[in-house]
């Protein structure tokens, strides 16, 4: 199977956990994640399968959307619901209007400092591997641009919340600083992500849903692949052209003399390639899937 998959992760489990239990319903071993959820997290997780997997590198670093709860009172070592206690409980005084205003701080660009407890690595470790074993972790501020942070309500010491933020950016670390400006302590008591890059959640097919599935049913549920990196155009070459293009040899493409990439098919359906632009219409394959 190839292609993506857009999965609806279930709070409680990883997203290593997710590309496992995909592993065993489609049978195939080669898959990656754009992009991991925290345990506690649910919502879109876009998974590249098989020959797919060599697409990674063009998704990039998309934008994320999310929904969730900040719980005002405490702060964590995680930033969020799974982490240990690091203050006492304080009462919240602020109104949600006060909060709204603090909120209205973290919109723009901003340097963030990530949570210790995160999958970011530090020279090759994953910095929550070396939090836990006990070590020092010395996270640096990354530059992040958070397009809208709203909180909608405060029902006794949570807020319900949504955030549109660029790739990079962490919610808890949001969480654990407003907390921090209301003199209360906060940390993350839900996060639901509704859409990364293009992907929705009207796409996403449960965990419980794909563990009924046959694999054929499974794949008509993906996405279709001309629809997958819509910043690149899309044209169908012959045979004789697409065998140049399997050897490694570049081709005249004459229909996308202006694009930088343009993605390659033999059929309406079946990728070949990613080519990319060296001159007027030649394009070099950077890219063969097979």
């Amino acid at each position: 199977m190839n292609g993506l998959l857009v999965v609806d992760k279930p709070g409680g489990v990883t997203s290593h956990d997710v590309v496992s239990i995909v592993r065993r319903a489609t049978g195939e071993r080669s898959i990656g994640h754009l992009g991991t959820l925290d345990p506690m997290a649910t919502g879109v997780l876009p998974l590249l399968i098989g020959k797919y997997t060599r697409l990674a590198q063009f998704f990039g670093e998309s934008e994320k959307w999310y929904e969730g709860r900040i719980r005002f009172g405490f702060a964590t070592d995680s930033f969020d619901a799974d982490g240990v206690a690091t203050s006492e409980t304080r009462p919240l005084t602020s109104s949600l209007a006060e909060l709204q205003h603090l909120a209205s701080r973290f919109r723009g660009t901003i340097d963030q400092v990530p949570p210790v407890f995160s999958a970011k690595k530090i020279q090759g470790v994953p910095a929550h591997k070396l939090a836990r074993a006990g070590a020092e972790v010395p996270v640096k501020p990354a530059r992040i641009t958070i397009h809208d942070f709203s909180l909608l309500s405060l029902q006794g010491d949570e807020a319900a919340f949504t955030m549109h933020v660029s790739a990079g950016g962490y919610v808890r670390s949001v969480a654990q600083e407003i907390g921090q400006l209301a003199r209360c302590g906060a940390h993350l008591s839900a996060l639901r992500r509704t859409r990364a890059g293009a992907f929705t959640l009207d796409q996403a097919i449960s965990v419980d849903e794909l563990k009924t599935l046959t694999t054929a049913e499974i794949e008509a549920r993906l996405p279709h692949p001309r629809t997958l990196l819509p910043e690149m155009p899309s044209i169908t070459v012959d045979d004789q052209t697409a065998g140049r293009i399997r050897n490694g040899m570049q081709v005249n493409l004459p229909d996308f003399s202006t694009a930088s990439l343009v993605k390659i098919f033999t059929t309406p359906v079946d990728l070949l390639a990613i080519g990319r632009r060296i001159a007027g219409t030649l394009m070099q394959p950077i890219v063969v899937m097979g």
